[in-house]
């Protein structure tokens, strides 16, 4: 009986014919597009589809691209655990869209670029580009490598799949159509995932309204269980989710993902107008929002039918990741190719995560790397040069994933520690753009300083969590199970070992205040830090008798008008082109060399 404990069914022929059908669809997206293009191989085609997209499928591939695998079995999840506060990420995602419409898009879509670090050259000097390139290529490949891992492996767990077939399958096909297709192939296959990912939030909760009654069933139950009281008004920030966590905390981390990240930069500035550009952020806001009212909404679905047999209390699951791939097969086992169906969801996040980060992997590499040095290289060469970066960086993300089989309770850390380094590198380019005395020793030595207050407090998270008074875990039971689960894995579950669930023997005094600091606010005290300790260093260095810097490397305040209709911001278009062209290439290889 549904609810009430015990194994669920694995795989049908049927399921597993959706889930191929679904991936080879998405290489065929890849192929098409490639096939399509093929008469016009230039890097700007490769890297930014040619400059010509609109902002519609750039919209629904920017939601895609960071609604991963982890996003999709992750939220209900978190829904099921800890309420609905998760849906006040759409506060976040609406102040993160026009930070970054209004401020960071015309900026970079005025200079042109194609790698976001490009910037900091022109900015400070070519050595923080290098440095600001690195510390993004390392941080990507190994999360990418833990994107593709934590949702094989929890659905490995409960549908039978084979971990490693499919971990390889996955990295050929995100592969296949990024060497063939390049950006137009990866946002347009990440338009097909967007709906695939939706699709399967939506047969979760459709089914599960049939089986409890109706949503308004659902709606009560989760109200009964407390899960719906979101609005949490302390201002405590230890407290890891409240109003001002999540709203203030979580919008300067999706400002820092969405504003300066290259997998989310390169799609913007791959349209073919700024008002385009602009569009697609807002456009993806409402994707964003409808994604996470899905998901959230799955989880209290999950909620109304466990509320009284809790999978991981009960034993069935080993770890809450494994909490919505079980319902899946617990509830829809009798629909043959619907699990299919979830299962292509879930690795369609992970796909377009995956696609998107080779994409950007590529692009960050060949211009701030291979271009500044090889000048000479033909567009032929350069164009062989994208395509067997493709597949290295491919391959390095399968081989990260292989690291990540092996890290076991690091799995969390190692996310963590991806959201610390935004932060800083959020308060270097703010530095750059809204303030004409920072230098390069101010920008650099801010960042380091950031950098490390930032691991401090993370690492020491890790180390000491903090307690469930902080977190509030909501009540689950097992009163209504009928049988006791026995799931047994060989392989540790992400972010879960004997180590990682319990409190550590010896607590120092920082563990119960400094380490208990939400993790959502890591990227503002990073930012901020980096900031404050950048303005004075560079102030003590000479900052304020710097020669004149080009007016185009900073935010102007006609570039702060929302919502310019597309018609009309052609003629913007190329005001912004014009002065592109007048901030010639000699200047800016000059600028990106000098210290």
């Amino acid at each position: 009986m549904v609810g009430t404990g015990g194994p669920v069914a694995t795989f049908s022929v049927w399921d597993y014919v959706v889930f191929a059908a679904t991936v080879l669809g998405a290489a065929g997206i890849g192929l098409f597009q490639a096939i399509r293009g093929r008469k016009d191989t230039s890097t700007a085609e490769f890297l930014l589809g040619g400059r010509q997209m609109t902002a519609v499928p750039v919209a629904m591939s920017l939601t895609a691209s960071f609604m991963s695998g982890i996003t999709v079995i992750g939220t209900p999840a978190e829904a099921y655990r800890f309420g609905s506060a998760f849906w006040l990420f759409g506060f976040s995602y609406a102040i993160m869209s026009v930070i970054t419409a209004e401020i960071f898009v015309p900026l970079f879509y005025r200079l042109g670029i194609t790698s976001t670090y490009e910037y900091l050259g022109l900015r400070f000097s070519r050595p923080i580009r290098i440095i600001g390139t690195s510390m993004y290529i390392s941080q990507t490949a190994l999360y990418t490598g833990l994107v593709i891992y934590a949702p094989a492996l929890a659905l490995n767990q409960i549908t039978g799949l084979n971990l490693w077939g499919v971990l390889v399958a996955t990295g050929a096909v995100c592969i296949l159509y990024c060497t063939l297709g390049g950006l137009k192939a990866v946002i347009w296959t990440d338009v097909v995932q967007m709906v695939i990912m939706l699709s399967g939030f939506v047969a979760v909760i459709a089914r599960g309204a049939v089986l409890q009654g109706g949503l308004t069933k659902i709606w009560e139950d989760a109200g009964q269980g407390g899960r719906l009281e979101a609005f949490d008004f302390d201002p405590d920030p230890l407290k890891r989710h409240t109003f001002w966590t999540i709203v203030v905390g979580g919008s300067v981390m999706w400002v820092s993902i969405y504003a300066i990240n290259q997998s989310q930069v390169q799609r913007y500035i791959s349209c073919k107008t700024l008002g385009h550009a602009k569009m697609s952020l807002y456009l993806n806001m409402v994707g964003l929002w409808v994604t996470v009212s899905l998901a959230v909404f799955s989880g209290l679905t999950m909620y109304s039918i466990y509320k009284n047999c809790d999978p991981l209390l009960n034993g069935d699951i080993t770890t809450p990741d494994q909490l919505l791939p079980y319902l899946v097969m617990d509830i829809l086992e009798t629909y043959p190719g619907i699990p299919g169906l979830f299962v292509a969801a879930a690795y369609s996040g992970t796909l377009s995560t995956v696609s998107s980060s080779i994409n950007a992997l590529v692009a960050v590499t060949v211009e701030d790397f291979i271009l500044p040095v090889c000048k000479n290289l033909t567009e032929k060469q350069v164009t062989w040069m994208n395509m067997g970066l493709s597949v290295f960086f491919g391959i390095l993300c399968i081989g990260m994933a292989g690291v990540a089989s092996m890290m076991g309770s690091v799995l969390q850390a190692a996310l963590s520690i991806f959201g610390m380094i935004s932060g800083p590198l959020l308060g270097l380019y703010l530095l750059g753009m809204l303030f004409r005395t920072t230098n390069s020793v101010g920008g650099l030595l801010g960042m380091i300083i950031g950098l490390v207050l930032t691991l401090w407090v993370g690492i020491g998270g890790q180390i000491y969590p903090p307690s469930d008074e902080k977190t509030n875990p909501l009540h689950v039971t097992t009163v209504g199970c009928n049988s006791t689960g026995s799931f047994n894995s060989s392989t540790v579950a992400p972010w879960t070992s004997p180590s990682a669930t319990g409190q550590p023997d010896f607590r120092p005094a920082l563990a119960d205040s400094w380490y208990s600091l939400s993790y959502l606010y890591l990227c503002p005290v990073g930012t901020l830090t980096t900031m404050v300790c950048g303005l004075l260093v560079s102030v003590v260095t000479g900052g304020c008798k710097q020669e004149k810097l080009n007016s185009d490397l900073f935010v102007r305040s006609k570039d702060l008008i929302c919502f310019r209709l597309f018609n009309k911001s052609k003629v913007s278009d190329v005001t912004e082109k014009d002065s592109t062209d007048d901030f010639d290439v000699k200047s800016k290889v000059e600028k990106s060399t000098k210290l």
